[in-house]
């Protein structure tokens, strides 16, 4: 049987590649702007272009601090009208990310379950902490809900969310709150509490300490002193979990969300709920935004699209 170090051995090439851009991000330099720049970087460096859609269309939003940009995807062989849509938040801890950075892994859903995608450019900390982005979300969400979306080709009873690391842990709230008007969500290496930055049995993948210093970024500039406790901040200490839209949940074997991942996978489970669990023993966080390093990450999408065919 494989141990984690076989693992991390056996990886060891293709996880050196982007190791020394993450060991930049030491505590005593940090700030806003690295972190920015190296996702920028990364994610020209190590992804791949998505395919081509039939339009792309960067519209705006109404958001309740104002105006919110969004960008719909859609691909060839989508319904003309009536169809249904996939609402992406992106992940970067609240503090980074953008339509940019993920734009090639909504291209690959998009493409592949043949449905729009809408992704959300949500307000980012530190200059707009907790709860600002949720809001975003949840007022994006609550527009692809409305009537009028009928005029972008949008069946407003079809709808999906999902998102990765942060804007997991968004699509879960969300998905909790307004679970009788969604078709299904999806949660790729979520973030579903911020109460222990640290997971309570180490691994050998958890030596770079790379999850404890994401988080205590997070924790200082975008949470700002907000409840740890409340779900809008940690979904998994949501005790109501009844009649849940399906899930497709993702972990990464080489990070440290594996465990409250999987923690709230069976606790949706235990309460119910349809839930497609995977498990990438041999992956990092964030492993999606790098398909040239990871050739799984269009695996995944695909996965991702057929489970959004079978249920929206």
């Amino acid at each position: 049987m494989k141990t984690p170090l076989d693992i991390i051995d056996r990886l060891k090439g293709q996880i050196d590649i982007i190791r020394p851009q993450f060991e930049k991000l030491k505590p005593e330099t940090l700030s806003v702007k690295a972190v920015h720049q190296t996702m920028r970087r990364m994610t020209r460096q190590f992804d791949e272009a998505g395919p081509v859609m039939k339009t792309v269309t960067d519209i705006t939003l109404p958001g309740p601090a104002g105006d919110i940009s969004a960008r719909l995807y859609c691909p060839h062989g989508a319904m003309s009208d009536g169809g249904p849509i996939f609402i992406y938040y992106h992940g970067g801890g609240w503090v980074t990310g953008s339509i940019t950075s993920h734009e090639s892994l909504c291209l690959r859903i998009a493409s592949g379950a043949a449905l729009r995608v809408l992704s959300v450019d949500y307000r980012l900390a530190p200059a707009h902490p907790f709860p600002a982005a949720i809001d975003d979300c949840e007022a994006a969400l609550l527009w692809a809900l409305g009537n009028h979306v009928a005029d972008y080709g949008i069946d407003s009873s079809r709808v999906a969310i999902g998102g990765d690391s942060a804007g997991g842990n968004m699509a879960a709230y969300l998905a909790q709150h307004y679970r009788k008007d969604l078709r299904a969500q999806v949660l790729f290496y979520p973030v579903m509490q911020m109460l222990e930055l640290k997971p309570q049995r180490p691994g050998l993948q958890d030596r770079l300490q790379l999850g404890f210093i994401a988080l205590k970024f997070i924790e200082e500039h975008y949470l700002a002193g907000a409840d740890k406790t409340d779900p809008k901040v940690s979904p998994l200490l949501e005790d109501n979990l009844k009649c849940l839209p399906p899930a497709y949940v993702l972990t990464a074997g080489l990070d440290p969300l594996r465990i409250e991942g999987k923690a709230y996978a069976d606790k949706m489970l235990a309460a119910g709920n349809h839930v497609a669990y995977y498990h990438e023993k041999t992956m990092p966080h964030g492993f999606l935004n790098f398909a040239r390093a990871f050739p799984s990450a269009k695996r995944v999408s695909t996965d991702v699209a057929s489970f959004l065919r079978a249920h929206i």
